[in-house]
């Protein structure tokens, strides 16, 4: 049994973890525990709550509120691992700068990152957005219908599934399935003939992965864009060794805060894609 004197001991030092590290504790605390617990009191997900919230609360057919309205509940209800609206302004910045036609996204997720890019997109353009959950793919699909994608331009099929033809207004296409199945196929099955821009927040340690997938496959246009969401929190150092010294990019990382937690640090990495081996 451990005596007084010695427990008293670490005491300060127990206090200075806490201290230090209350933002983590934080984030672990409305990120896991209070979603697990609303999940069980509620027999919802957090992703369906959310979309509940967007239904009382933004305006259909704007994609700007849409956000607006995402980032409240994050703020003052539960968190989601969303771009989040500094981030988001980052993302935004790329847009206008690249204009890209062709868009991929990796990790579909609740359809916030698939909105935030969509209104961003030069007349013309068409993106192709790519969820492994089906259950997350099904939320993700009401949000962009919600927010002003007509039911034409939103294309859910799982890979195996035979191809939908679409009108010329399609915009968006919602891929189900895992990224390694589905990058692929994604020219014959899907009509990608190369990237002009990819935005990556799936799995962090399936970011290097995909990316030499899309090398492999000749998915990447000269001089295309790749944006990867928390490269620095929870982190994915393998991905940015690779992009940094692989010789095939330029890379920078944006250094931001974690969606939502303005005290804990993270980045998004841009690497431009030059062609060459």
């Amino acid at each position: 049994m451990v005596s007084p004197v010695i427990a008293l001991a670490f005491l300060p030092f127990i206090v200075t973890l806490l201290i230090r590290y209350r933002h983590y504790l934080m984030l672990l605390y409305r990120a896991v525990l209070v979603a697990w617990l609303r999940d069980r009191l509620t027999g919802t997900s957090r992703e369906q709550r959310a979309f509940q919230y967007l239904l009382a609360h933004a305006i259909p057919g704007d994609p700007h509120h849409i956000l607006q309205t995402f980032d409240q509940w994050c703020y003052h209800c539960e968190h989601l691992s969303c771009v989040g609206p500094d981030k988001g302004r980052i993302v935004e910045r790329v847009l206008l700068e690249r204009a890209p036609l062709r868009v991929l996204e990796l990790g579909t997720y609740c359809g916030y990152g698939t909105v935030l890019l969509a209104q961003g997109l030069p007349p013309g353009a068409r993106l192709y957005t790519i969820e492994g959950d089906p259950r997350h793919a099904a939320v993700a699909e009401k949000v962009i219908r919600l927010a002003g994608f007509s039911e034409q331009t939103v294309s859910t099929r799982a890979l195996g599934e035979s191809p939908v033809t679409e009108g010329a207004a399609a915009q968006v296409e919602l891929i189900v399935g895992p990224s390694e199945e589905v990058i692929p196929h994604l020219r014959e099955k899907h009509g990608l003939m190369k990237a002009d821009l990819v935005f990556m927040d799936h799995w962090k340690r399936c970011y290097l992965r995909d990316l030499r997938l899309l090398e492999s496959h000749q998915l990447l246009a000269e001089g295309a864009t790749i944006l990867a969401d928390n490269v620095l929190f929870p982190g994915a150092p393998h991905f940015l060794q690779y992009a940094k010294t692989c010789g095939k990019y330029h890379c920078k990382v944006h250094r931001a805060s974690l969606e939502y937690f303005r005290a804990i640090p993270d980045g998004i990495a841009e690497l431009r894609y030059t062609g060459t081996c």
